[in-house]
């Protein structure tokens, strides 16, 4: 009987918490659909330049479902590949092709040996194309970005990186936020003639000089000590990853002012989080249906993890992380904005 009575208890419990039943249930068939979509996407298909004598090849690349770009000169190829335009370049020196990969992205490394080493068996080619695609089978192949010996953690370190900073700091802000709340003492600051802007402002420098000691850790922790390939300057890592957990603090304050305990709180992550990690760049968004993409490109964890890319893997300074480092800032400043409104809710001042 009393094991009986504590069991209807909590079901009692659970059944009228609303949002509780709702994301138990929810959730993971949203996470589930979202992981159909980015696992059964389309097949990557590469966009290869040729420069050249190397055009000829364009038929038969184009037949295996590769986007065949022709350029006049090689310096014009090799431009367009420095500028994220195309996966690889192909030329011809001697008779002999030579392909350089933008080597960022194992994905498209795959895809245009692929397509290579289709065209060079397509029967359809003409003589002379079918000659060169021949030799193509062996071609000299060198990399823009990283080598033939970049490992795995090397390619999905950087994103992971970012992710890691998001996730922590959104987790530990919400629930410290939430617990502010819970013990009265964001009740009493409402009742002094702070400011709701003030009070935001105190709680983001307060648990932010923290997440500059994290993410100053984890950034230095994962390259000086587990290895992760750095290119680029150490500083433009620490700037991301600090932009990063700005974002996520204001996010995860914000999301708190909706929550009523810790697991109502945790509950945001399969929500907020992991459709981010999804989209954040360890899939070529490419791939994926184009609303999804756009989804994508509307999350602060997308354009930190392509400009930890652009640092750690190719080497690219302040131009290539500009436009993600005022996308970021933004991020935080809309976050902020909506955390002042959300202490209305609270109390009016």
């Amino acid at each position: 009987m009393r094991i009986g009575a504590l069991t209807l208890r909590i079901l009692r419990q659970f059944i009228h918490d609303k949002r509780t039943m709702a994301l138990m249930f929810a959730a993971p068939l949203l996470v589930l659909s979202l992981m159909s979509l980015v696992f059964g996407g389309e097949t990557y298909k590469p966009n290869i330049g040729l420069a050249g004598q190397a055009a000829v090849l364009s038929e038969a690349l184009t037949k295996h479902d590769a986007k065949a770009v022709k350029y006049n000169a090689e310096e014009e190829g090799t431009l367009a590949l420095k500028n994220g335009e195309i996966d690889a370049l192909i030329s011809m020196s001697g008779g002999a092709p030579k392909v350089i990969l933008e080597g960022s992205n194992p994905t498209a490394n795959r895809a245009v040996m692929q397509a290579l080493e289709q065209a060079a068996r397509d029967q359809g080619v003409s003589g002379q194309a079918q000659a060169q695609a021949g030799a193509a089978v062996q071609p000299q192949i060198s990399y823009l970005y990283g080598s033939a010996d970049m490992k795995t953690i090397d390619r999905f370190g950087p994103i992971m990186i970012g992710v890691f900073v998001f996730f922590f700091v959104f987790l530990i802000a919400g629930v410290s936020f939430l617990r502010e709340r819970t013990t009265g003492t964001l009740e009493r600051l409402l009742a002094t003639p702070l400011k709701r802007w003030e009070i935001v402002i105190g709680y983001v420098c307060g648990f932010g000089i923290f997440t500059v000691f994290q993410a100053l850790l984890i950034s230095w922790f994962s390259i000086q000590v587990l290895g992760i390939m750095m290119a680029g300057s150490f500083g433009y890592v620490l700037l991301i990853t600090l932009l990063l957990s700005m974002t996520a603090l204001t996010l995860g304050t914000l999301l708190s002012a909706y929550a009523g305990n810790e697991l109502q709180m945790i509950q945001f992550i399969p929500l907020v989080i992991v459709p981010q990690i999804f989209l954040s760049g360890l899939f070529p968004l490419d791939t994926l249906p184009l609303w999804l993409q756009r989804v994508g490109y509307a999350t602060p964890l997308y354009y930190g993890a392509e400009a930890m890319t652009n640092i750690m893997i190719r080497g690219k300074g302040w131009n290539a992380v500009e436009t993600d480092v005022y996308v970021l800032i933004a991020f935080s400043l809309v976050f902020m904005v909506l955390n002042v409104l959300a202490l209305r809710k609270h109390r009016k001042m």
